[in-house]
């Protein structure tokens, strides 16, 4: 009797967090019993567990199956190759004819008519998409319920509401993330739930499950689009442009819950005021809900919407009005709060309830929804026209592929890049016809002018995110307004990704060649060494024999002597490497060349394959430790090996060539530990640090550098007559957000080999600062004197960072260390800052520099 007693309790204690579908939905909502709750499904009732993205999915496939509302698919797989999917939602009789009402919502935005009456007017489109951070799951545990209701509830409400809308459902924007929490929360959950903020189910290890597989927030990368997330997403989002998108998040436990719009000053000056408007309209229907349920919310405070790289902004620059929801976080099953208890299936509620607030918004303000929208698009030529200048030229330099993947970026926007087909002069600049022009008198006007805005100063200067994101900076390409069509001769087409070249068979030779330029050559040299391929990188430029004449190689030009070849297959595997890179290797008759070093020459130095020592664990930065990995796998074809502060001391050093520290603190690291790195550096290895890496580099001595750090910067600020109410602009004006800076490089330097022009632009989220060395050849970086180039930063801090160094390197024994202000790899696409890493590993050895 007394085992059956203990199984009861331990029953009741597993089921008291079990919600009926009563405690989510009011009492006169009916359903149709055709259609399977999620309890029929999963075994268990929302909010009960937390529910894993495979269960999550099957119970999607099964409404789409039983419902004749919901179309189901499947529109791109994660890195870790779980399905994204997608539900398209409307009256059964719309849902056979979805494709029309698509292709006549997208007509509305390419013309100037606009229906009137309600009876003409179309289905407004509503994306609602659920838990981009996967740690922040009460949004995915809530569509469970919404699409339940969307599939089975009766009655003239949802008829109304599938009548005059189609709705599109993300039920998880971050299934690798969602995945890691639900096994996280779940098993760490006891039959006896501990509602002690302190406890391992609250307190998630390193890195946590908020990031994607590489530890990246996808919230930050709907402009950026570095992954399959994101880029399945956005051409789903141009498929359809729709007219509201939630994005429904978690904060901390002790707060309550939060709907836009946020603070009015801090959207971005590109948004029309209309989009705020309709984002008001909209709040006072969540703010009715959430009145008839006593919970508890704020909104216009914290928060922005100026960043056009998060799901709730991305919206408001194409068309759409994109609305950020918060919820009050348990973390976990239950926890103890400033307001209570909060338990799971609340904050699950709460998120349903302003699901619900959404379709009933959608329905109600339909017309004014889509007549903004219609008018976004249909005014963008006229408000280009009557700009001072005509669209923007970009220069592509000599790197195919990093010119290839900054228009790729924009075609994912629906934006057209037209091929200079004669050489332009732009802002003083000469550009090449390997440049190419986007004109601003196209669809995406608003969005273009993101893209490119340089602007320094806002209404509000105070920002939740970065305030510029310049792409071609970015990218580190060359780029100017076009004033006038005079003189502007481009190609009849927009241009399109082309297929790789093709190159004529290499065939045994003295030696081969390629250049260091293209952002790939650094994958493809690290291809050829793990085959075993013997490989050399010119110091120096010389011009050396061909079959088909003299060629000049550049500085990191890679040389492959036939002499040092071991392989006997040497040669296929570069005609290999060529095409699967589509980057040119050069057959070289003769070691005598006629400028510049032969290619016996000791100036010919030796690269190796790097083996990568990435430090990772509690302390570090898990967004930038992931850029590092992200950078290595995906650009070098490096598998850094990874190991927590709390494991090195386990590692064995001599078995890697290069550390990689990235932002962090690394104070933890024992007295035993720092002597270790100092000896591995000593005897030859290679370190980089940045940021709080390179902080730590300068703090143990390592790196020979001073530098300022936040407080020092802090102290320069005027706060005599302060009152405490500016205690917030204070601390606005005392931090760098995000802004892009401009730096001097020394090209002859090489790290910074593949650069070709003298100035770099850097991207800058902290105060902290290495300062300019008095040795010479060590700065290899520098901040002009007028070094700020986009986004806020107030002056103070401009003239802080004026003359400071980026990037400072030099020896330590046998070893080499660098130390850079910035972070080189920053959200994936830095593209012109990351070749100083890839460099730091295939040439890190290379100069022996003392730093003083």
């Amino acid at each position: 009797m007394r085992w059956i007693i203990t199984i009861m309790v331990a029953m009741l204690s597993f089921s008291s967090m079990a919600k009926p579908l009563s405690y989510y939905f009011e009492q006169d909502v009916k359903f149709d019993p055709a259609i399977p709750t999620p309890e029929q499904v999963l075994g268990y009732e929302v909010g009960q567990w937390h529910v894993r993205h495979d269960q999550l999915v099957r119970y999607m496939e099964i409404l789409a199956d039983k419902s004749d509302r919901i179309n189901f698919e499947v529109i791109g797989r994660t890195h870790e190759q779980r399905p994204l999917v997608m539900l398209t939602i409307t009256a059964a009789d719309k849902l056979t004819k979805i494709e029309q009402i698509r292709q006549d919502h997208l007509a509305r935005l390419d013309n100037k008519t606009s229906n009137k009456t309600n009876s003409q007017v179309p289905p407004s489109v509503v994306w609602m998409g659920y838990s981009v951070h996967g740690n922040e799951s009460s949004g995915s545990n809530s569509a469970l319920l919404v699409a339940y209701y969307l599939a089975a509830a009766q009655g003239a409400e949802i008829e109304e509401l599938l009548n005059s809308t189609v709705i599109l459902l993300d039920p998880s924007l971050n299934p690798d993330g969602l995945a890691r929490f639900a096994n996280w929360a779940n098993s760490n959950r006891g039959m006896n739930l501990s509602s002690d903020p302190k406890t391992r189910e609250h307190v998630e290890g390193w890195p946590s499950s908020r990031t994607n597989h590489y530890w990246f927030d996808l919230n930050r990368d709907w402009l950026l689009l570095q992954h399959p997330e994101s880029r399945a997403r956005i051409a789903k989002f141009h498929t359809w442009k729709p007219n509201i998108l939630t994005d429904f998040h978690e904060m901390g436990p002790n707060s309550s819950y939060f709907f836009q719009p946020g603070i009015p000053s801090r959207k971005h000056p590109i948004t029309p005021d209309e989009n705020v408007s309709l984002t008001k309209a909209i709040a006072n229907y969540h703010a009715k809900t959430l009145d008839e349920n006593n919970a508890l919310y704020f909104t216009e405070e914290s928060f922005d919407d100026f960043y056009y790289g998060k799901g709730s902004t991305y919206p408001d620059v194409n068309g759409g009005v994109g609305i950020l929801f918060e919820q009050a976080s348990s973390r976990g099953h239950v926890q103890e709060t400033i307001n209570g208890t909060l338990t799971f299936p609340f904050t699950i509620k709460n998120q349903l309830l302003t699901s619900l607030s959404t379709f009933k918004a959608a329905v109600d303000n339909r017309v004014a929804l889509l007549e903004y929208q219609a008018q976004f698009y249909n005014q963008a030529i006229d408000l280009a026209k009557e700009e001072s200048f005509e669209g923007y030229v970009v220069e592509g330099e000599k790197d195919n592929t990093r010119i290839k993947h900054f228009l790729g970026l924009l075609k994912q926007h629906q934006i057209d890049a037209f091929a200079l087909t004669k050489p332009l002069k732009a802002k003083g600049k000469n550009f090449t016809t390997n440049s190419y022009f986007i004109p601003l008198a196209q669809p995406q006007y608003r969005l273009i002018k993101a893209i490119f805005s340089e602007q320094k100063n806002f209404a509000d200067n105070t920002f939740y995110d970065v305030s510029g994101w310049t792409l071609a900076h970015a990218f580190n390409l060359p780029f100017a307004e076009v004033k006038s069509s005079w003189g502007l001769k481009i190609a009849n087409t927009a241009w399109k990704k082309a297929v790789k070249p093709s190159f004529a068979a290499l065939k045994q030779g003295y030696a081969f060649g390629f250049s260091w330029d293209d952002y790939l050559a650094p994958k493809m040299l690290n291809s050829l060494l793990k085959q075993g391929i013997k490989a050399r990188v010119a110091l120096s430029p010389l011009k050396a024999k061909t079959p088909s004449g003299e060629v000049k190689f550049d500085s990191g030009s890679i040389i492959v002597p036939a002499g040092l070849q071991t392989n006997k297959d040497w040669v296929s595997l570069l005609n290999n490497a060529q095409n699967e890179f589509g980057i040119a290797i050069k057959p070289i008759t003769s070691g005598l060349t006629s400028e510049g070093a032969d290619l016996g020459s000791r100036t010919m130095a030796v690269v190796n394959e790097p083996k990568v020592l990435l430090i990772g664990g509690k302390g570090i930065s898990q967004y930038e430790a992931g850029e590092v990995w992200y950078y290595l796998d995906r650009f070098v074809g490096v598998a850094p090996t990874i190991v927590e502060m709390q494991r090195l001391s386990t590692v064995e050093l001599s078995n890697y060539s290069h550390i990689v520290l990235a932002h962090g603190n690394y104070s933890s690291l024992s007295d035993a530990e720092k002597v270790a790195i100092k000896t591995w550096v000593r005897k030859g290895g290679v370190i980089w640090g940045h940021k709080g890496g390179a902080k730590f580099l300068a703090d143990q001595q390592l790196l020979k550098a001073s530098y300022l750090s936040r407080q020092d910067v802090a102290s320069a600020f005027n706060t005599q007559g302060l009152n405490y109410a500016d205690k917030d602009h204070l601390a606005g004006r005392q931090r760098i957000a995000g802004a892009i800076f401009n730096t001097n490089a020394d090209l002859t330097h090489p790290l910074t080999f593949s650069l070709k022009r003298e100035t770099l632009p850097v991207f800058k989220n902290s105060t902290w600062l290495l300062e300019a060395s008095q040795a010479p050849f060590v700065n290899i970086l520098t901040y002009t004197k007028k070094p700020l180039l986009a986004g806020f930063t107030d002056a103070v801090n401009v003239e802080q960072v004026a003359g400071g160094a980026g990037l400072i390197a030099h020896s330590y024994g046998r070893g080499t260390v660098i130390g850079m202000t910035d972070d080189p790899v920053f959200r994936g696409y830095w593209y012109g800052t990351s070749r100083l890493l890839s460099n730091a590993l295939f040439f890190g050895h290379t100069f022996r520099v003392n730093g003083g």
